[in-house]
């Protein structure tokens, strides 16, 4: 400091030695030594340091609009940076929006009750009406925006509701227990994301009180002063906001543990459960299924072993279905319950289906049917003739074959045909196969003239079909004397049996035979082809058919009755 002000010193000697040669210069000389007096030097000083003050002041100005402008622009920065979309900003704006909403709304209502009592003229009723649509107006933007007496910020710091957690109690509640942790978790990353933001515009408005606190230390007081205390309160209102959410969050992150253990208790319950429903299911599959190799090792009959199959899976199906019900259902009366609700259901929206499983249960223990008969079905005008393949819980499967009932009327074979196990009740069925009997009798039908030898014809076809169906007569023979023991017969004549009618073309020669009921058209083919043969070789039997005889006459020139020469 010294040294400056030694420079200072000389370089204002210099000064006035140069301003001194130029008056010397343009006056009179004088004497060069000059000698200055402790007066004057102590005002040179005085002059020198007022001007450093001067210097200073200028310099502290200027240093002082440098960093108010400094600040500007870091507001300026920071008002970019808080303009962006921001919830919290959002919702603080939304609110003081109301809060401006609802002075002007209270002063509108103090006016409005004023004019009320004291209106008296045109301009005041009218300035009456338009302050009631003006106060109708507002409240509803009040409600709107925030609603009325809302406190700011209501809903961002409102934690998502958890609710009642809904108990696991079956396999399916698993996916629907997954599901309900995923969204709770969801929500509560979506809360904390909430918080963040908030602490993070904390920081930002924090930044813009501190400046804004020392604009007001540096610039306009006045200018500066009302914004700050603005800032001030913001920033107070979003830190209680944080200290509430942060109080909230806690809590709420307790009550999301509670439920979580609670879900994955459920969860925990239902796995080991189905873990041993599972195990039970596999045990009863495996002794099942040794009672089926029992059943295929020491039954050699088909229809016997298929009826042990079915009864096996019948009841195999049936203990898993009690484990299941018996497993989900806490109380048994529960069971009986929707046990009568389904049957009462069944009885009535599912009438054809109870009426086929009523008819299953009439079919398996009557025994009217089996695996493997041949039965013949009349439905909708169309009779089906083919062999049982399969009796299931609601339909009866047969395999259609061709027989005499397919070449003349379907003109189709092959077809696998579904019957409604409810047939049995309602529609004709006809069992060629019942029981053990497994013969039929079968007819063929020859006509001869009626000059033919009649009686050696149906001695013949007697023999022929003695001669083929003897097999099956003799099987026939022990097969009713096993019918017998079920049912009562009276005629049980198992020969062929030959009659004869008149017919309008000559005498109908009818063979009754039994044969085998799977293949009754190839005993008919052989029987008919060696009863032709035989009636051919003798010559006092001829096969008759339908005949016609047309006599042709030759016709004479007709002669005209009159004389042809009387037309010249």
């Amino acid at each position: 400091m010294k040294n400056n002000l030694a420079r200072v010193f000389l370089l204002f000697l210099f000064s006035l030695s140069v301003v001194n040669a130029a008056e010397n210069f343009n006056t009179p000389s004088v004497d060069a030594n000059i000698t200055l007096s402790s007066e004057e030097l102590s005002e040179i000083q005085s002059v020198k340091e007022n001007q450093a003050l001067e210097d200073k002041k200028k310099e502290a100005e200027l240093a002082k609009k440098k960093q108010i402008a400094l600040y500007e622009s870091q507001l300026e920065s920071l008002e970019k940076e808080l303009s962006q979309e921001n919830t919290w900003l959002k919702s603080y704006a939304s609110y003081l929006t109301s809060l401006e909403v609802r002075t002007s709304l209270n002063k509108i209502e103090k006016r409005i009750k004023y004019l009320t009592k004291h209106a008296k003229n045109i301009s005041q009723k009218d300035e009456l009406n338009a302050l009631t649509s003006k106060a109708t107006i507002l409240s509803s933007q009040v409600n709107k925006l925030k609603g009325k007496n809302a406190a700011p910020f209501a809903k961002l710091i409102t934690p998502p509701n958890i609710g009642n957690v809904d108990k696991i109690t079956n396999p399916f509640d698993i996916f629907t227990g997954f599901s309900a942790i995923k969204t709770l978790n969801a929500n509560f990353e979506d809360y904390k994301l909430k918080r963040k933001d908030l602490m993070s515009l904390i920081v930002f408005l924090r930044k813009e009180n501190e400046i804004y606190n020392e604009l007001e230390k540096l610039g306009n007081s006045s200018k500066f002063k009302k914004i700050a205390q603005q800032k001030q309160v913001q920033l107070e209102r979003f830190e209680t906001a944080l200290d509430t959410i942060n109080v909230t969050l806690e809590v709420y992150q307790r009550r999301l543990e509670i439920a979580e253990i609670s879900i994955n208790k459920g969860i925990e319950k239902q796995v080991y459960r189905l873990v041993r429903i599972g195990t039970a299911i596999l045990i009863v599959f495996f002794i099942f299924f040794l009672f089926k190799l029992v059943v295929k090792k020491y039954i050699t009959d088909n229809e016997r072993f298929y009826m042990a199959n079915k009864f096996i899976t019948f009841a195999n199906f049936t203990i898993i279905i009690l484990i299941l019900f018996f497993n989900y259902i806490e109380n048994a009366a529960y069971l009986v319950t929707i046990l009568g609700f389904a049957s009462a259901g069944i009885a009535i929206a599912m009438k054809d289906w109870f009426m086929s499983i009523l008819g299953w249960l009439v079919i398996v223990f009557g025994g009217s049917i089996h695996v493997g008969d041949r039965i013949r079905v009349d439905m909708d005008g169309m009779m089906y003739v083919g062999d049982v393949m399969d009796i299931s819980l609601l339909r009866i499967t047969i395999l259609e074959d061709i027989t005499l009932t397919s070449i003349n009327h379907n003109r189709r074979a092959g077809r696998i045909i579904f019957i409604p196990n409810n047939y049995v009740f309602t529609r004709m069925i006809a069992n060629y196969t019942h029981n053990s009997l497994k013969t039929v009798w079968d007819g063929v039908k020859i006509t001869i003239t009626f000059d033919s030898n009649h009686k050696k014809a149906m001695h013949i076809a007697k023999e022929v079909t003695k001669k083929f169906s003897k097999g099956y007569t003799d099987i026939t023979r022990k097969q009713l004397n096993k019918l017998r023991q079920h049912y009562s017969l009276k005629n049980t004549n198992v020969e062929p049996r030959i009659y004869s009618f008149i017919n309008s073309n000559g005498m109908d020669i009818e063979a009754w035979y039994l044969t085998n009921a799977y293949a009754t058209l190839t005993l008919r083919s052989v029987i008919s082809t060696e009863i032709v043969d035989a009636f051919n070789a003798e010559d006092d039997i001829t096969i008759a058919y339908p005949t016609q005889k047309l006599y042709v006459q030759k016709q004479e020139a007709m002669k005209a009755p009159f004389d042809e020469k009387e037309l010249v």
